[in-house]
């Protein structure tokens, strides 16, 4: 079966521009993010007859990342377009972004006319070849009369298996050209077979192995929130009383008042954590990839402890570290099937001796006088907001002091994870925003990653999208200055990006309402006066430039 587009009975002729908006429509797609051109004029011809909602953004990155905030929010794919040549390649590090931590992306392209590519016509550029190593697939339209069968399998492979970004590309002569439209209902891709069930033998071993253990740890990645299996995880642990850590992707999972969640693990992450990991004899990885930013030594954790993971990718298990019992499936199903027979570990023990580490270990430093200390605002700011409110880091020391400082409740926490993307955390949490507009929506962000989206305020303020802003002002790049300071002698080369900024006057030209706190004394009323506000809001934070990131 197939939807057909007529007139009493007559098919109607309509261009792949239209046939495109139509698949969109097809796929409940409701606000698409963007920035137009001449390579995609006819489809944005075609979108502004359209109820869906397009999103002009500032920047084409700042579309894709946009996106992505959509896409984890609402859980389905979102999309983002851009035209050919420079304002595709614009989009590349916002897929790459998407593609490493597994967010569904469909993103349309224009090209220029068919018959002149690889002519290097003006604003060409080979998008589809550019993007190859971090797209989950890729089209270039050749066939006007495929295009509905292209958006369908785009939506499909982008959503199903492990999700990734699906990229495009239309040629502006084929988006001009007239077809008998018709959308597909279903979708057969010849060799994808996603493997969803997990394998009863391996999920009785995993249970055998959690029975038996004296020290388990479960380690939970970002992957459990893609397979929206939050329930089934907390429940997991709630009937088998095995502590958790998380990888950054997976913070919020369980809520950070859990007296079995332990914190976030790796190389920036808390002492308890990294404790669990290193002397668990059973570690259980559900949606992790152990990258090297959360196991910094793989071999010597695998050496003295049984490995089990659990993955709907293949690839991903056995990759960074040995696995003794790998299971690949769904992680919500293979969750529910554990859920039906797992037993309670009475590792009462091993949990005081991490609950005596977690209490041990809390530091927020030192106050200093004309500086926010950026661990007890994090604190603050927790405390202040809605328990179920969304916390958008952007990458650096703030994402270090949110992700260990900032607990999330019943909420969630975003940032990027695998691509470390500096230049996300504005334009997500607008496209978050608009995905769930009830929710509390705040960004964080560093000065240096601020001034790589800055201007997505113009974005903010022109759709009133209530976002409230954080800015970690240390006038450098901390992260870098610390390593510098740490690993070269204190050659501080390059990082210091000086004082001649000032935020509140940027956010101000923007019409959006802003403060500069430089008193500790300041901040519950300057977040409670953030969060009462009706509109965009924008703190500006002082902090000391030599504030640690631990």
């Amino acid at each position: 079966m197939k939807t057909k587009f007529c007139i009493g009975k007559e098919l109607v002729m309509i261009t792949v521009a239209q046939a495109m908006v139509k698949c969109l429509e097809e796929e409940r797609t409701s606000v698409v993010f963007g920035y137009p051109g001449a390579a995609i004029g006819a489809f944005y011809d075609a979108l502004s007859y359209s109820k869906i909602k397009h999103i002009l953004v500032r920047h084409e990155q700042m579309a894709a990342h946009a996106a992505s905030g959509y896409a984890r929010m609402s859980e389905r794919p979102a999309v983002c377009i851009a035209t050919s040549g420079p304002g595709a390649l614009n989009l590349i590090t916002g897929i790459a972004t998407a593609y490493m931590d597994s967010i569904p992306l469909v993103v349309i392209t224009g090209q220029v006319s068919s018959d002149i590519l690889g002519s290097d016509g003006f604003q060409e550029a080979d998008i589809t070849g550019a993007v190859e190593p971090f797209i989950k697939y890729s089209y270039i339209v050749k066939d006007p009369d495929s295009i509905g069968r292209i958006f369908k399998e785009a939506f499909y492979l982008a959503a199903s298996g492990r999700p990734g970004p699906v990229l495009i590309d239309v040629p502006m002569d084929i988006q001009t050209q007239k077809i008998h439209f018709s959308y597909p209902d279903s979708v057969n891709i010849r060799g994808y077979r996603p493997t969803v069930k997990g394998h009863p033998g391996q999920i009785k071993r995993v249970l055998t192995a959690m029975k038996n253990a004296k020290r388990p740890v479960i380690c939970a990645g970002g992957g459990v929130f893609t397979a929206k299996a939050q329930e089934e995880l907390n429940e997991l642990i709630e009937k088998s009383n095995i502590p958790l850590v998380t990888t950054l992707m997976g913070i919020g999972i369980v809520n950070c008042d859990s007296p079995l969640n332990f914190g976030m693990l790796g190389m920036h992450g808390v002492a308890a954590a990294n404790h669990a990991v290193q002397k668990a004899d059973l570690l259980i990885l559900i949606g992790a990839r152990a990258s090297d930013r959360s196991v910094q030594a793989p071999r010597m954790v695998e050496k003295h402890k049984k490995v089990v993971h659990i993955d709907i990718d293949p690839a991903e298990i056995g990759k960074n570290i040995a696995v003794d019992i790998p299971l690949v499936g769904d992680i919500k199903s293979i969750l529910q099937e554990m859920n039906q027979k797992v037993v309670r570990n009475e590792c009462g023990e091993w949990i005081q001796e991490l609950a005596g580490i977690k209490e041990r270990k809390k530091n927020h430093g030192m106050i200093k006088e004309g500086y926010i200390n950026p661990k007890i605002f994090m604190n603050m700011l927790s405390v202040e907001t809605d328990p179920n409110a969304l916390v958008v880091a952007d990458v650096g020391q703030n994402q270090i002091w949110t992700a260990n400082h900032c607990g999330i409740h019943n909420g969630r926490f975003m940032t990027s994870g695998g691509m470390g993307t500096m230049g996300y955390a504005i334009p997500a949490a607008e496209g978050a925003k608009l995905a769930d507009p009830e929710r509390q929506v705040l960004s964080v962000c560093g000065d240096g990653s601020f001034q790589m989206q800055m201007m997505e305020l113009g974005t903010i303020s022109y759709y009133h999208i209530n976002v409230k802003m954080v800015v970690m002002n240390n006038n450098y790049l901390g992260m870098v200055k610390e390593l510098q300071d740490r690993m070269y002698a204190g050659n501080e080369t390059a990082v210091h990006l000086g004082d001649t900024i000032n935020i509140c006057n940027v956010a101000k030209a923007y019409g959006i309402p802003s403060r500069r706190l430089t008193d500790m004394s300041e901040c519950k009323e300057a977040i409670k006066e953030m969060m009462n506000h009706d509109g965009p809001y924008l703190l500006e934070c002082m902090v000391d430039p030599n504030e640690s990131t631990l």
